[in-house]
């Protein structure tokens, strides 16, 4: 049985990947600030909290990180912790840095400290790439990141090819673009569109307030994500993969199909919000995942429409629930 070390466990990402790495018969072990207060309700969400193990590390802090390591001895480390949110970034700057750069920076010299052969898979993000026009980026598009987030993102990616080239360490990176799911928190647009479709056709909201509608993003269904990166741990070769689907659309083309999924007409109820822009903007966003297909055998199941249909549907479901 292998050992797995999910960073980030309470997350989207780290929810999915400890249900598909419990269905492939691991030992799970997920890591939180404080594991005995945090509530893991997304793992609960998926019936799996009672198959995790959980430790408390602070992943921004050298002796934290080097403890659970060595009390876990995992055979693979999933690095998904941090700050998430790229508009949250341009508030907490320093957290994001702190958070994502430094504490993968923590793992990797934590691997290389104890000489353990263990692999690790860093989340990078397509946010990395920048404003890049309507191309699709590959592995070799360079970065040029405009969020703190992404900054820090970069900051780790590099961190982690430099381990795997001066130590020789398993690192690889997933270079992943937007991805989505039920269990995105609500300050994530999609989920904010789906929870206020939702409330509008039920009579409990009467408009939407978004930012610039005329930005496109590549999006993705996070299940299928995870299932990448898993892959880029059983790989022959630590390398680094775009994950994508190929397809932008604009955020007008996801409020629309949100709003049609009800039977609404979304130009009747969303207004545009100076407040929602942000300082620097990626008009658009695309990635091409040609590699991690040919190389992993993975593709996409879901494109956007998908997504939002899954979104909504579980959301109509909760809310008859509850």
């Amino acid at each position: 049985m292998k050992t797995a070390l999910i960073c980030g466990i309470s997350g989207q990402d780290g929810a999915y990947l400890a249900k598909l790495l419990l269905e492939k018969g691991y030992r799970v072990i997920g890591t939180s600030r404080d594991a005995q207060a945090s509530s893991f309700a997304n793992l609960a969400r998926l019936s799996i909290l009672d198959s995790i193990e959980r430790e408390s590390m602070l992943i921004a802090d050298f002796r934290s990180t080097l403890q659970v390591l060595k009390k876990t001895k995992p055979d693979e480390v999933y690095n998904l912790a941090g700050q998430t949110s790229v508009e949250l970034s341009f508030r907490q700057p320093i957290e994001a840095v702190e958070s994502i750069s430094i504490g993968t920076l923590n793992l990797l010299e934590s691997i290389r400290f104890l000489e353990f052969d263990t692999r690790i898979y860093n989340a990078s993000s397509g946010e990395c790439f920048g404003d890049i026009g309507t191309a699709a980026a590959t592995e070799t598009t360079p970065f040029h990141p405009r969020s703190p987030y992404a900054v820090a993102k970069a900051a780790a990616f590099w961190a982690t090819v430099n381990y795997r080239e001066a130590y020789g360490l398993f690192a690889a990176s997933g270079i992943l673009f937007n991805h989505e799911s039920p269990l995105r928190p609500d300050r994530f647009v999609t989920k904010k569109i789906v929870n206020a479709a939702c409330n509008i056709k039920a009579g409990r909201q009467g408009s939407l307030h978004l930012g610039n509608l005329a930005v496109q993003r590549d999006w993705g269904w996070a299940p299928d994500y995870v299932e990448a990166m898993w892959r880029m741990l059983q790989h022959s070769v630590a390398d680094d993969f775009v994950i994508a689907t190929g397809i932008s659309h604009s955020l007008q083309d996801f409020v629309a199909a949100a709003f049609f999924e009800l039977g609404l007409d979304w130009k009747d109820f969303v207004e545009t919000d100076s407040q929602f822009f942000r300082p620097s903007e990626i008009m658009c966003s695309k990635g091409n995942a040609d590699k991690a297909r040919t190389d992993l055998g993975w593709q996409p199941a879901h494109t956007m429409p998908d997504v939002v249909r899954l979104m909504v549907g579980e959301e109509m479901s909760r809310s008859l629930k509850g």
